[in-house]
């Protein structure tokens, strides 16, 4: 058995994830799943999604749909405290450095960009989408590997702009004082489906999202607030899958 919560993971949050899946870990005990005491938060995340003892973790939505749809159950979708977009859906905020000149992709479009993955949607996938919307070509790209390093090199002069999820840069404001260093250029549409919370298929989701939904709602308030966390919905796998791929 494996569990994993790694797409948020930062060492601030350590401690409230540990809480977290403490709650979830006992309301699945008591509907009869069994799962790991820990979780595992340093294990490649591919190999933990199509881990056939999974019982929790959480993906993008690029690579459900392009590789895990069929592999997967998704439980379901955590409601995140973010402005302007529905309840479960986010979008990706194009971040430059304060001091760069331009308040227009078109400004920057031949410049370097930083991302994190390939198979990111959030860092890659929307932005390259948002950008070819306007008729641009994002083509000088450096890969960070994460989106707090996409946002560190682009603070630090090795990038000139990059797209980071909603929540990260939210958690990158709170936490990294090189973030007060750039300021959001535009974000993408609010219209993608957030990372969904996944099981292997073997396990009920149904089960698993009421584990996760009373865990929520008993985690302290301060844990809500760290990890910025406010529910959990059901959005239909097909709006994950008519996500334009690029």
């Amino acid at each position: 058995m494996i569990a994993s919560l790694q797409m948020y993971k930062r060492p601030e949050l350590m401690e409230a994830h540990a809480r977290f899946w403490s709650l979830i870990n006992q309301n699945l005990m008591e509907l009869g799943i069994n799962a790991p005491r820990e979780l595992n938060q340093d294990k490649e995340v591919m190999e933990v999604w199509t881990d056939p003892d999974l019982v929790l973790s959480q993906t993008c939505g690029m690579p459900y749909r392009k590789f895990l749809h069929e592999k997967v159950n998704i439980v379901g979708t955590p409601i995140y405290d973010l402005r302007n977009c529905a309840p479960g859906y986010y979008y990706s905020c194009i971040v430059v450095r304060k001091n760069q000149i331009g308040n227009d992709l078109s400004d920057l479009s031949h410049k370097r960009f930083a991302f994190n993955e390939e198979i990111s949607q959030s860092g890659y996938a929307a932005p390259l989408t948002h950008a070819a919307k306007k008729g641009l070509h994002l083509l000088n790209r450096v890969k960070s590997g994460s989106h707090r390093d996409s946002a560190k090199m682009i603070a630090d002069g090795k990038a000139d702009f990059g797209a980071l999820d909603a929540l990260s840069w939210k958690l990158i404001q709170q936490h990294d004082a090189f973030a007060s260093q750039l300021r959001v250029l535009e974000v993408t549409e609010p219209v993608t489906p957030g990372l969904p919370y996944i099981t292997s298929l073997k396990h009920n989701s149904e089960i698993v999202f009421t584990a996760i939904k009373t865990a929520i709602y008993n985690l302290p308030k301060d844990d809500q607030d760290a990890l910025c966390i406010k529910g959990i919905l059901k959005i239909p796998v097909s709006d994950y899958l008519k996500v334009p791929d690029f």
